[in-house]
């Protein structure tokens, strides 16, 4: 049963630089848990040096001024964007930070111009799927440079101004 944030919590999403403390810690505890489930060469995170090129957004979400989760859309290509490096604090999950991120990304992906959006994630993380399951996206072949994986899932969801 899912945790609700309390309503005198305030949750606040925003662009940040992934080159600071708060966002580093959580992209290094993203890499352990990434590290336990998949070996190397079926993790496909971008580090932070590519979070923080001109085409990628980076969003990091606060509950009550701390770090809890993040998220990236990376518009590297014409016809669609994609998500990268979502994440939230184990300490968090099962509050709604998650699917907030998530339609944040949405929102921004959509307000720069695109309509499709898409994503790898692993099959291990049967939470993370259920949540973009449940946002409305579906299973795709493998786009961009991605290769077929059997630790790999992808997805994409078609955009609108909802």
């Amino acid at each position: 049963m899912g945790r609700e944030p309390h309503a005198t919590r305030a949750l606040d999403i925003r662009p940040e630089n992934p080159d600071q403390e708060d966002a580093i810690t959580l992209i290094a505890a993203s890499d352990e848990y990434l590290a336990a489930l998949y070996p190397a060469e079926s993790n496909h995170s971008l580090d932070i040096a590519s979070l923080a090129r001109p085409e990628v957004t980076f969003f990091v979400a606060r509950l009550d001024g701390k770090a809890v989760g993040c998220g990236a859309i990376s518009c590297r290509k014409k016809e669609y964007a994609e998500i990268k490096r979502m994440f939230v604090a184990h300490n968090a999950r099962g509050t709604g930070v998650g699917r907030r991120v998530l339609k944040t990304l949405e929102q921004a992906a959509f307000k720069q111009g695109y309509r499709v959006l898409r994503l790898e994630t692993g099959v291990s993380q049967p939470e993370a799927i259920g949540l973009y399951r449940s946002a409305g996206f579906v299973e795709v072949e493998p786009f961009g440079d991605y290769r077929a994986d059997p630790l790999s899932l992808f997805m994409e969801k078609r955009l609108s101004d909802e």
